[in-house]
């Protein structure tokens, strides 16, 4: 028993091979239930999460929630306050009511113009000052909804001192970036909301399973901060970009029956059920670790003198789907037809090459 010193090989008698009971045979086809494992963290897209600005600066007056809070569209967060938004409503008004009286005038002058006793220029300039006016008075209405004021009861005289800043989707405060009588810029951000009740699990699958990934597939995985608990997902998208450093694309699963728990951000691992698939495959035995690198012992019988000598050597494979004792394997460089491998003592076979290296280095 000895390993070549050019090629790697290791060299076993035929009664040294049998007494380690080192099965060869060639790769089998076989139908292995995959299970890829996976990890990444609990994630919402841009759509389920919201950020609240101030429209113009105010002072706050008012918080209504503290983080954490459960808010639905629409609910009043905080109320804003500035001399600025009650002269807002009173252009708004001025210009209404502006509106409204050369509404008339060009209506009027419209008539005479129709019947023919009045003039062109008249008529005309009636209209365009109706319409300049009509366009502000929509310039103010869009600035007032902005600020979730009734443009109705601004109109009837009420005007509102607090305006109130609200929700613009279902969820739960994330953050509270206000304190009371603070004065907020135009833009600043006021709240961060979140609706949990769409988090789902973003997993990374690496480029040598993304092959057997697919919609539908269902997903086994647990919290790294709470052992113990057992959730599962199923996919519903799969990435078509790849990650570089590693190479993987993000893999989305809908969460089954969500927890309170669960919350962005945290780290999750688990598993892909890919269902059966053939593969060519070998028994767990016969592969081997080293140096971040997976190999199995290709096999030949040489016959000599009425004896048999047995000549193993490392392949590179990657490997895959993994079930019940047997892994998938594939070579890093193409098997040659019909070729024999050694189906277990994988870690016997290196521990020898190894001996030998190091032995002839010394």
């Amino acid at each position: 028993m000895y390993a070549h010193e050019e090629t790697n090989e290791v060299h076993l008698s035929e009664s040294k091979r049998v007494k380690l009971n080192i099965r060869v045979d060639t790769i089998p086809i076989r139908s292995l239930t995959g299970n890829i494992k996976v990890n990444g963290r609990l994630a919402l897209f841009p759509q389920h999460k919201a950020t609240v600005t101030a429209i113009l600066g105010a002072n706050v007056t008012a918080i209504k929630v503290i983080e954490g809070e459960k808010v639905q569209k629409g609910q009043i967060l905080a109320y804003l306050s500035h001399p600025n938004l009650t002269n807002l409503q009173a252009s708004y008004i001025r210009a209404y009511n502006q509106m409204q009286f050369l509404k008339k005038e060009y209506q009027r002058e419209a008539h005479l113009y129709e019947a023919g006793v009045g003039s062109g220029k008249a008529y005309q300039q009636a209209q365009a000052d109706f319409l300049a006016m009509k366009g502000e008075v929509a310039g103010y209405e869009a600035q007032l909804v902005q600020l979730n004021i009734d443009t109705g009861k601004v109109r009837t005289g009420k005007i509102m001192q607090n305006v109130p800043v609200v929700s613009p989707i279902d969820g739960n405060i994330e953050k509270v970036l206000i304190q009371l009588g603070q004065f907020v810029d135009p833009n600043a951000t006021l709240f961060m909301i979140m609706n949990l009740e769409h988090i789902h699990a973003d997993l990374m699958v690496f480029e040598k399973h993304v092959s057997q990934v697919k919609e539908g597939q269902k997903v086994s995985f647990r919290v790294e901060s709470i052992p113990g608990k057992t959730l599962s997902a199923l996919i519903f998208a799969v990435g078509k970009n790849f990650e570089q450093t590693p190479r993987a694309v993000h893999v989305h699963a809908e969460i089954e029956q969500k927890q309170n728990f669960l919350i962005p951000g945290m780290y999750i691992f688990g598993e892909i059920h890919t269902g059966n698939t053939s593969v060519t495959a070998l028994p767990k035995s016969a592969v081997v670790v080293e140096a971040g690198k997976s190999f199995v012992f290709t096999a030949k019988a040489h016959h000599e003198h009425g004896k048999t000598e047995w000549v193993f050597k490392p392949i590179e494979v990657i490997t895959g789907l993994s079930d019940d004792g047997w892994v998938e394997v594939n070579p890093v460089e193409s098997f040659s037809e019909n070729v024999q491998v050694a189906w277990n003592n994988a870690y016997y076979l290196i521990a020898e090459k190894n001996k030998s290296e190091t032995s002839h280095t010394h």
